[in-house]
């Protein structure tokens, strides 16, 4: 009788399913179009390939140009690359074999408390001209008795959708650097804010595997568009 959690168990059947033995592609072509259509979400990854903490920060620093609500930027990133790190989040991850066979795992968080950077991040723009003190006061103001009111349940929606954007332009470039990622929700959250220290503030978004891949993930299949856009009003 499997002793497997029906969740470990959805998760690991994927590796039952037939996959091509082939690399995932080597892009010819980076543009922007090109990366789109080619990322897919890898599952197998060469484990003696590392990354470098510089090679990371360069794809952290692409992900970051991503818009945010009001500019607040509320990512928070704990990347982890040590191997006995990746060995505690394997179990907290229902033993998804890529935690431990890529080069990294990326937990993308969200700060619920983001909004108190406000004064430094519209500061810069007055710094630069972009607006007066006055006006940055007013954002200032607005923004924290905006955000500084909000229930936990209102400020994790905006660390949700913040945290999507900031992952999917991480994983883009990822690609674009010749490398593989797949977004993992596969996790217990509570466990794993316990296991890695996660202050009060912080909630995870999603775990991203980066790395080399050595099988290509499957075949994209996406519903035809007018199965799925409507225009001006339903």
């Amino acid at each position: 009788m499997s002793t497997k959690s029906a969740k470990e168990e959805y998760l690991t059947k994927i590796n039952e399913m037939k996959l091509s033995d082939e690399k995932p592609k080597e892009l010819e072509d980076t543009d922007f179009f090109t990366v789109a259509r080619e990322r897919r979400s890898v599952r197998h990854y060469d484990p003696s390939y590392k990354m470098t903490k510089e090679e990371i920060e360069e794809l952290l620093a692409v992900a970051v140009q991503a818009p945010s609500s009001s500019n607040l930027q509320p990512w928070r990133f704990l990347v982890i690359e040590d191997q006995e790190q990746k060995e505690k989040l394997l179990p907290i991850a229902n033993n998804q074999q890529q935690i431990v066979d890529a080069s990294a795992v990326i937990a993308v968080l969200g700060d619920l408390e983001g909004y108190k950077n406000a004064d430094t991040i519209y500061g810069a723009a007055v710094e630069r001209g972009s607006m007066t003190e006055e006006i940055k006061d007013f954002y200032v103001k607005t923004i924290n008795d905006h955000y500084g009111n909000l229930s936990r349940e209102a400020a994790s929606r905006v660390a949700m959708i913040d945290g999507g954007l900031v992952s999917m332009q991480l994983m883009l470039a990822a690609k674009a650097k010749g490398l593989d990622t797949v977004p993992m929700g596969g996790y217990d959250a509570e466990k794993f804010a316990e296991a890695f220290s996660l202050p009060e503030n912080l909630q995870t978004v999603m775990l991203i595997s980066v790395g080399k891949g050595v099988k290509k993930g499957f075949e994209k299949f996406r519903l035809p568009l007018d199965e799925l856009v409507t225009w001006d009003t339903f």
